[in-house]
Order: structure tokens, then C-alpha cells, then sequence
């Protein structure tokens, strides 16, 4: 990432299931212009988003059955009404199966209906994105078919992808195929119009880019090749970190390991294609669990927990280089939390990548702590915390009475209400950027919280209400960021950002 890029800017976090009536009206309707009109008011330049893939089951964004589709969920029904796709007026979903019903009918009216400019434009999707795109709905028309089982799990010819029964396959499931298709084009075209219109106000769009991918997806599937598996498609060692003081057994997440080998060997032509969809989608990308691009921890897939792994080296650096050869300087984000040696510090630091300081984790180990402001630099991106942690309300409100009274002291803001101290201390740091969470913004507690790590009951469930995104929380921001210098136009009318005409149906 350029130097030059890096100019002193605040964002915001909040995943799109969070907008306002979530999955009701979809997520890319008038709630994510809402949204952005805010950010613009309020004097932000970034939005963050979680990964925007298909969800397997429990709705883990970072759980997807593709490293380069969409979520069909986020799709809003009222544009495809206003193509005349859909025949009726009603533009919202409740549930899944509703939703595959509307995206049915609007796939059904696209082909009888669709002008010849609209299937010009679905031929060329096509064609543009077919190194992923075939895989991708052949794999979910299959396993649609197979009840959602999980690919290792199918009859052993759709499973090892013999050539005659998968294009049998493909034959009887014509239908199926081209529906998910129009999905992924109604996907990226909506995805569009929100980037255009975030861009119409210079706020630029902040992804997340999973380093592992799962196991049950259309990638591994159609490119087993790539993944330690074994013969029958199971995985020989997945991903995780080792124990540590807070985790004895450590952490095993379960994703197949990457064969880098072949990876290498190919050009890494797999992260190229995976990095070119990112940069399509976004401005800025962060590359979750970067240190395993220094070396990963590697379980083998017996074992129940992380203990019985080791360290296995990754060719990070060679892949960074050739990410590098084909884009240029890499708009991309290090998550450089956790297990930091000085391997992964010198690989983030040869390729010029910021990296992360959370204040939540700032008040332990005395003045040496990284994520104190005193020892940020420039090119850091620094959070009040992440979709992982509890709110800073809650995170405050949980801690006994002797680590609230030295994180007050340090602070110096002794009768301002938490967390706006935190967000203080974030906005003041000399950090580039500052990523400040939705929940943060509006003085949210534990109740808010979005992800509870190593749970998987009521995680990512929270919502904005209306009337929230209100001008008074906008002109209290725009003022604060002003004052630390964050803010692009210090001349701007909140007002006549937040009545903004020009807002897409």
C-alpha cells in the first residue's frame, strides 16, 4: 500500500447483516445507502465489512461454501421488481426458503423478460467470471440436491468428479445451474451500485479476506489438488493456533492446510484469481490470521485439539512477491494478532503492510504493551476492538474495579462516560487509520456483542434499530474527528449530507 494513500482517516465496522432489517429487505437496499449518507456525515472515509460469502450452517461469515461468491441473502428484491422480473409488489423476505422462491421467479421473469442489454450483461458476467463461477453452481445445485450434505459425504462419482456422471449431472441440474448463476450476477451487480454510490461520496469500502477457506465449499471440491486431503476427500491436517495462557488445548478450527507445494508450482494462480475477486469487491482488503503466512500451525486431523500440532513452514513470502508482480503495491491490511514472532513482523514489514493495534488488548504487560498509543506508528490501523470482542462498554463493565482505574488514569478522561474514552484514544493515535465499531459509536454493552469465539449459539445476530443513525450521532463524530484530524472536509453541512437526494431505489 502506498505511502501516499495513507492519509490520517477513521472507518466504521459493521457487518451487513447488521443493517436494519436484516434479511427482511435484503442488505444492499436504501439501509446500506442509509448507512453510507451517515459515514459521509459524519466524516468517515472507510466502511469495514465482514467476508460477504454464502454461509454454511451457523451463519459464520468466516465459514463460507466459496472463497468467491456472494451471499444470495444480501440480495434486495425491489431493484429485481423494478426490472420487471419480479411480478408483484411485495419486496420483502423473512426466511430462507421464501427468498429462494422470490430469486425463482425473478431468474423465471430475467428469461422471459430480460432486456437484450440485461442477458448481454449476464452473458459477459459469465464469461468473466468462469474460472470460479461454473464450479461454484455446479456445486450448489449439487448440493442443494443432496440434501446440504457435505461433498465427502455424496455418492463417490459426484464426489471425485468423474467426468461422465458430472456432466450427467450438469445435463439434469441445467435449470438449478443457471438460477445460482443469476444469483451471482444480481449479487455482484447490486454490490456494485453500493460500492458506486460509497464512492459518490468518497467513502471507500473495507473487506475481509479469510486466509483459510472451509472445507465443505466449492473449492476444495473442485480443486482438492490444492488442499492436504486425503484419497477420499477428507482432510489429513487442518488449521488452528497452539495453547496458550488463555487457551490450554489451543484452538483447532478445522480448515483443510493448503498443499503449497502444487499452490507454488501453479503460480499461485489460486490466490491470484482469490485476490483479484477481493480487489473487485473492495478498496482495502484485511488478510485475516496473517501470521500463518509465516508459518501455520498444523494439526493433524485425528487429533480433538490443537496440542498434538506443530509448526509447519508457508512460502508467504514468495506469495506476497507474486500477489505483488501481478497487481503492484497491495491494498491490503495485516491481522497481526495472536502469536507475533519477528518472522511475521519482517514479512509484514518487506512487503509495506499495516498492521493492527486493538486497545482492548492494550492494558496488560505495562508500557512496553504494542497497543498502547504510545507505541503505535504511522502506518498501524488501530480498533477500539473487532467483531471477536465484546463491546468496550461491556468489555469495560465485565473488568474488576484495580484495571478500570488504570485504564482511566492512562486514558485521562476520568468522568467521560465509557467507551468514549477508548475512541478518544483511538481517533488521537497516530495510527493512520482508526476502525471504530457500530456498537462503539452508539455506547452499546455486552448485549451488542457480535461473535463469542469458540461458541456458535447467538453469534452474529446484531442489528441497528431505526432512528439510530441519527444527525445528532453524526454531528458528535463529525466534531470528534475534526478535532483529531481525521476528518476529510472540515467544512462540510452534516444536514445536507444526511438529506442527500441522489439516493439509488
Amino acid at each position: 500500500m502506498n505511502q501516499c494513500d495513507r492519509q490520517r482517516r477513521a472507518g466504521v465496522l459493521l457487518h451487513l447483516t447488521s443493517l436494519p432489517h436484516y434479511p427482511e429487505n435484503g442488505a444492499f437496499c436504501h439501509n446500506a445507502f442509509q448507512f453510507i449518507e451517515f459515514l459521509a456525515a459524519a466524516g468517515f472515509k472507510y466502511w469495514q465489512v465482514l467476508p460477504m460469502g454464502p454461509v454454511n450452517l451457523g451463519s459464520s461469515p468466516y465459514e463460507s461454501l466459496s472463497a468467491h461468491a456472494g451471499n444470495h441473502r444480501f440480495i434486495s428484491l425491489k431493484p429485481l421488481t423494478n426490472k420487471g422480473w419480479l411480478p408483484f409488489p411485495s419486496t420483502t423476505v423473512m426466511n430462507e426458503q421464501e427468498q429462494r422462491l422470490h430469486l425463482n421467479q425473478a431468474w423465471q421473469g430475467f428469461q422471459r423478460q430480460g432486456s437484450s442489454n440485461d442477458h448481454q450483461a449476464f452473458a459477459d458476467f459469465i464469461a468473466e467470471q468462469r474460472h470460479w463461477l461454473e464450479d461454484y453452481a455446479l456445486f450448489m445445485a449439487l448440493r442443494q440436491a443432496q440434501d446440504n450434505r457435505p461433498w465427502t459425504q455424496w455418492p463417490d462419482d459426484l464426489r471425485d468428479r468423474r467426468s461422465i456422471p458430472l456432466q450427467k449431472a450438469r445435463d439434469r441440474l441445467r435449470e438449478e445451474i443457471g438460477q445460482i448463476r443469476f444469483e451471482q450476477f444480481c449479487f455482484f451487480c447490486q454490490w456494485q451500485a453500493v460500492l458506486d454510490y460509497a464512492h459518490s461520496f468518497g467513502i471507500r469500502l473495507f473487506g475481509d479476506l479469510p486466509l483459510y477457506v472451509s472445507h465443505d465449499s466449492a473449492d476444495v471440491w473442485s480443486h482438492r489438488e490444492l488442499f492436504m486431503l486425503e484419497a477420499n476427500g477428507e482432510v489429513r491436517c487442518v488449521s488452528g493456533v497452539p495453547p496458550d495462557d488463555f487457551s490450554p488445548t489451543g484452538q483447532r478450527w478445522g480448515h483443510p492446510l493448503f498443499h503449497w507445494p502444487t499452490m507454488e508450482a501453479r503460480g499461485f494462480q489460486w490466490w491470484i484469481e482469490r485476490m483479484q475477486t477481493q480487489l473487485k469487491l473492495y478498496d482495502l482488503v484485511r488478510l485475516d490470521h496473517f501470521r500463518g503466512l509465516a508459518a501455520c500451525w498444523s494439526i493433524p486431523a485425528h487429533c480433538q485439539n490443537a496440542t498434538g500440532g506443530h509448526w509447519a513452514s508457508v512460502p508467504g513470502a514468495r506469495l506476497l512477491r507474486a500477489l505483488e508482480e501481478h497487481f503492484g503495491p497491495l491494498p491490503v491490511v495485516a491481522e497481526d494478532l495472536g502469536i507475533i514472532t519477528e518472522e511475521v513482523t519482517r514479512l509484514r514489514e518487506q512487503f509495506h503492510l499495516p498492521g493492527m493495534k486493538v486497545l482492548q488488548f492494550a492494558f496488560n504487560d505495562g508500557p512496553t504493551n504494542p497497543h498502547l498509543p504510545h507505541n503505535h506508528r504511522q502506518q498501524d490501523v488501530v480498533y477500539t476492538g473487532t467483531h471477536d470482542n465484546d463491546t468496550s462498554l461491556g468489555w469495560f463493565t465485565s473488568l474488576p474495579a484495580d484495571p478500570k482505574k488504570r485504564i482511566r488514569t492512562y486514558l485521562g478522561k476520568s468522568r467521560e462516560p465509557m467507551p468514549l474514552p477508548l475512541v478518544r484514544a483511538a481517533l488521537a493515535s497516530v495510527a493512520w487509520l482508526a476502525v471504530i465499531p457500530m456498537q462503539d459509536l452508539l455506547s452499546l454493552g455486552n448485549e451488542a456483542r457480535m461473535n463469542r469465539p469458540g461458541t456458535t449459539r447467538r453469534n452474529w445476530m446484531w442489528q441497528l434499530k431505526d432512528g439510530q443513525l441519527s444527525q445528532e450521532l453524526a454531528l458528535q463524530y463529525y466534531q470528534l474527528l475534526k478535532q483529531y484530524g481525521r476528518a476529510p472536509n472540515p467544512n462540510h453541512e452534516v444536514h445536507d449530507v444526511l438529506t442527500h437526494p441522489g439516493r439509488p431505489e
